[in-house]
């Protein structure tokens, strides 16, 4: 019966012209997520979900759940949005960063799915996110997926360092999201691509053919709108971070930072 059920389900979206090859930009937040995330929507046959509210908001309370379950609700959630939104027949881009610790349940949602995970130096992600203030002491406004800004310990704090994680210095706080982000979305390689946002801002035709290749795209059009990203916060961190953020940024993320091949080892 099962096995009938399927078939049906397959036959009845192949009707209906269901696009299944939906793409997931992952990363840090402050990496490029959004500028890549609308370029790729703008692209012919592609649409840009940005951020999804509702998937934002659950992702939190999926972080203790089965890859099963977490895949299941991801795409209940993703599918209902694009259902209001009529875009099932075209290619859907979605471009939470938080879904980088939930990439393998995300692709096991889409089969066909891909994903795209953009690298920014950890130490420019520390100066915009401390420009941004979503992590800064007794800050008390909320997002508009309802999650709080401020210090306490998200989901991808290390339980036993929650604590830690409260009483440490702005700076080590936004390192520390830029490495926990970063080192969950480095774990999916199956159908996942990486690019550097700094080898995006040097060779955006070149960075475009990739991305055509990985997804199966056109790369022209791709091309034309990469060419659009720029560069001026490309090393900010020079000027932005003062010694005693820099010697936090290192202490939680050096090791990080030196493997990706941002800081000499």
């Amino acid at each position: 019966m099962y096995g009938r059920s399927a078939v049906r389900v397959l036959r009845q979206r192949r009707r209906a012209g269901l696009e299944e090859r939906v793409v997931f930009v992952i990363g840090s937040p402050r990496s490029g997520t959004t500028f890549l995330g609308e370029s790729l929507g703008a692209q012919p046959g592609f649409v840009d979900l940005s951020e999804v509210t509702p998937l934002k908001a659950a992702l939190p309370h999926l972080a203790g759940a089965s890859e099963d379950e977490a895949a299941r609700r991801i795409r209940h959630i993703v599918e209902w949005v694009r259902r209001l939104a009529l875009a099932r027949r075209v290619r859907a881009v979605e471009q939470t960063p938080e879904m980088s610790f939930f990439v393998s349940a995300a692709l096991q949602a889409y089969p066909q799915a891909r994903a795209v995970h953009i690298v920014r130096d950890g130490r420019d992600v520390v100066s915009s996110l401390l420009e941004r203030g979503w992590l800064k002491d007794a800050r008390e406004e909320a997002d508009d997926a309802g999650l709080r800004y401020g210090s306490h310990a998200r989901f991808w704090v290390e339980p036993e360092r929650a604590e830690e994680f409260l009483g440490a210095s702005e700076a080590t706080r936004a390192a520390w999201a830029w490495r926990r982000y970063v080192t969950a979305a480095l774990r999916s390689t199956e159908r996942t691509l990486e690019i550097r946002y700094e080898s995006l801002v040097a060779d955006p035709t070149g960075t475009a053919a990739a991305l055509a290749v990985h997804l199966g795209s056109d790369s022209a059009p791709l091309a034309e709108a990469l060419s659009l990203v720029h560069g001026r916060s490309l090393g900010r961190w020079r000027e932005a971070l003062s010694s005693e953020q820099l010697a936090d940024v290192e202490r939680e993320a050096g090791p990080l930072l030196r493997e990706l091949g941002y800081a000499k080892t």
